[in-house]
């Protein structure tokens, strides 16, 4: 249930601290998404890829400026955040290395994860996107 509290109330039960706890001031900053790059580029290349698909498959000159919306729109997704990793003030974590990533996987908040299981929980989702691209595609052909 939702109850209207006034700021008088918040601030009775509230314990304000003049400056962040020093376990936080002092944490190392990680702006990495602890996966591979590899696994990240796999994934904007098969998203990508989908594009691919559709734009060879449904040619059209009147899908031309769609199309490319649709694959700026996707660089962009994928850009935004591999700049953001690089941003300053210095990101002091770095991504994980393939061979790092394979030996010792990574941990999950369900546990400890294997790279093969990690890497196919990643890319799962955008290769049944290819998939289902190449399947549009190919029951248009057959049908049209």
């Amino acid at each position: 249930m939702v109850q209207m509290l006034t700021r008088e109330q918040i601030a009775e039960q509230a314990i304000i601290h003049a400056a962040a706890p020093a376990y936080i001031r002092n944490a190392p900053l990680d702006r990495s998404f602890e996966l591979p790059t590899v696994l990240y580029a796999a994934t904007a290349g098969l998203f990508l890829a989908f594009i691919g698909i559709m734009a060879t498959g449904f040619a059209h000159p009147e899908m031309i400026i769609p199309t490319a919306i649709f694959a700026l729109f996707i660089a962009a997704f994928f850009a935004v955040p591999a700049v953001w990793v690089r941003m300053q003030p210095e990101n002091t974590v770095k991504a994980m290395s393939w061979a790092r990533f394979k030996a010792q996987g990574i941990q999950t908040a369900y546990g400890h994860v294997e790279a093969g299981a990690a890497s196919a929980q990643v890319l799962v989702l955008p290769v049944l996107i290819v998939m289902w691209g190449v399947a549009a595609v190919t029951i248009a052909a057959i049908v049209g």
